[in-house]
């Protein structure tokens, strides 16, 4: 999964040097943030309960998402300054995606079970410990501990963010507001990745990109320690938790994810890429097995019979596998191609971070008049138009005649998906199923960004390794070739999206 992001590292100048060993989090730009962050927690106070939940849980589903791109434009400086190697440089990034992916489903199913207030603070204190460890590593082994201990917290956290919003705003029109205000925070924090960490990097330290994170988690603390509820859950114990279901389910996806994001040094057909697959597939077979005999399923196979859900699962795969490759595409083309630097490239994606707000904020208005599903129809087939636009990236070609105009485009129809996605995937969920609902589409949407990913990789070096024009448009023919199969994928979105009923239910019992 990471051979794109090594790749677009290597494109990035190295950031400034780093003053040696692991600095605290101090001094006049922690200060002042640090201080910002305590105002913050101070407001929440001031508004209505629900407003101030909804912005915990929309900031912290923001720094959860943003930590997935955010380290890739300092990857170079964090190789210098702890002599990383490049299987090294890798590893920053799969550890996060390997917790991440693995412990997803348990996580939201974790809300559920033992009440959202425990849940979500055990994963924004994790998180936030684990990214302050992280900034003050001083070796490559420490730093990669650290990513990965925030991908498992990220795990945790982020279910447990949609649990608070379907726990709280309990009438559909106020609901499906707040699931738009939260998507599009979503589609923020991955947009905006690329910007931040090159900022940061480039003005500060690399390490500034990992202690970002530790003034913004102690505000979300302070502020949602007096104001999140505590609910009971389903009193889960560990006699009644479903030990064997979680451990086969979280190992499995973790066999999965691992074996894609080998691919970046072996071939598909590899053992080193078949025998984690293979065992990951048979654990989750196992997973199934012990979930129809279980009399505490942590995934009940009932919820399957949601059509609504299924088929929000299902979209959720390719949307994934189709929209993680973009970001990635887009970002090699400007840099490798078009030799835009990294803070360039990464500014470049904020008109495309304006249109899924925009998106969103469409979606979020029509959904209470047609449902989910016209909007689950439109948006990946713009989503797939845009893409399709892209793919004929030429070697000669300029930001604003090839990229401006197809990335708004697609990206205005993610903005148009993301909020009926949501909707749908908890659509006639009870409210004490909120977070394993939010588990399952969070689930399926990782794993196909790690599948897509590497698949669409695979399809990028067979186009660019059988062209026969100079390397700069070899490139660009094989990044096209990897936007038109993402193409593909979102248009199959949409025809997952037409077995959607015709009027799927916006709240959850």
């Amino acid at each position: 999964m990471s051979q794109t992001t090594d790749r677009v590292a290597d494109q990035i100048p190295d950031g400034p040097p780093d003053a040696g060993g692991a600095p605290g989090v101090s001094g006049s730009a922690s200060d002042s943030v640090a201080a910002a962050a305590t105002a913050v927690a101070q407001a929440a106070g001031r508004v209505g309960n629900k407003t101030a939940l909804l912005v915990i849980a929309c900031v912290a589903q923001f720094m959860v998402v943003l930590d997935v791109s955010i380290v890739n434009v300092a990857l170079p400086a964090m190789r210098d300054s702890l002599s990383l190697s490049t299987t090294g440089v890798q590893w920053v990034v799969n550890a996060y995606a390997l917790g991440f992916a693995g412990l997803l489903l348990f996580g939201g199913r974790a809300a559920d079970l033992f009440g959202a207030k425990p849940v979500f603070l055990t994963g924004l204190i994790g998180f936030t410990a684990a990214s302050l460890a992280g900034g003050m590593a001083d070796t490559g082994g420490l730093l990669i501990a650290a990513r990965s201990v925030q991908g498992l917290a990220g795990a945790v956290l982020a279910p447990a963010t949609m649990t608070l919003i379907m726990t709280t705003f309990l009438e559909p029109r106020e609901r499906t507001r707040a699931l738009g205000v939260w998507s599009a925070t979503m589609a923020a924090g991955g947009a905006m990745g690329a910007v931040v960490g090159g900022m940061l990097t480039q003005w500060v330290s690399w390490r500034w990109v990992l202690f970002v994170n530790v003034p913004i988690g102690a505000a979300l603390i302070l502020a949602a320690v007096p104001l999140i509820a505590r609910t009971r859950g389903r009193g889960a114990t560990l006699r009644t938790l479903d030990l064997p279901g979680a451990v086969a389910v979280t190992l499995g996806l973790t066999g999965v994810v691992y074996g894609v994001v080998t691919t970046d040094d072996h071939t598909w057909g590899s053992p080193a890429v078949l025998a984690p697959i293979a065992a990951g597939a048979a654990l989750l077979a196992l997973f199934v097995l012990i979930e129809t005999r279980s009399a505490h399923a942590l995934v009940p196979l009932r919820v399957f019979r949601n059509r609504s859900l299924a088929v929000a699962d299902g979209a959720a795969l390719l949307i994934g596998a189709g929209m993680f490759a973009m970001w990635f595409y887009v970002s090699l083309y400007l840099q490798q191609v078009l030799g835009f630097d990294a803070l360039k490239a990464g500014f470049s994606f904020l008109p495309g971070s304006a249109m899924i707000v925009a998106g969103t904020m469409v979606a979020t208005r029509a959904l209470n008049r047609i449902g989910p599903r016209p909007l689950l129809l439109v948006g990946p087939l713009l989503a797939a138009a845009g893409l399709a636009w892209l793919s004929r990236f030429p070697a000669d070609g300029s930001y604003a005649a090839d990229v401006l105009g197809p990335l708004m485009l697609l990206t205005f129809g993610m903005g148009l998906a993301m909020t009926p996605l949501a909707v749908a995937g908890t659509a006639g969920m009870p409210r004490h199923e909120a977070g394993l609902a939010s588990g399952l589409i969070n689930t399926s949407r990782q794993v196909g960004g790690a599948v897509g990913l590497a698949a669409l990789s695979t399809i990028s070096a067979h186009v660019a390794g059988t062209h026969g024009g100079s390397p700069k448009s070899a490139l660009a023919a094989g990044y096209g070739g990897a936007m038109f199969g993402a193409a593909l994928l979102l248009a199959a979105a949409a025809v997952v999206a037409t077995l959607l009923p015709r009027r799927a239910a916006t709240a959850a019992r």
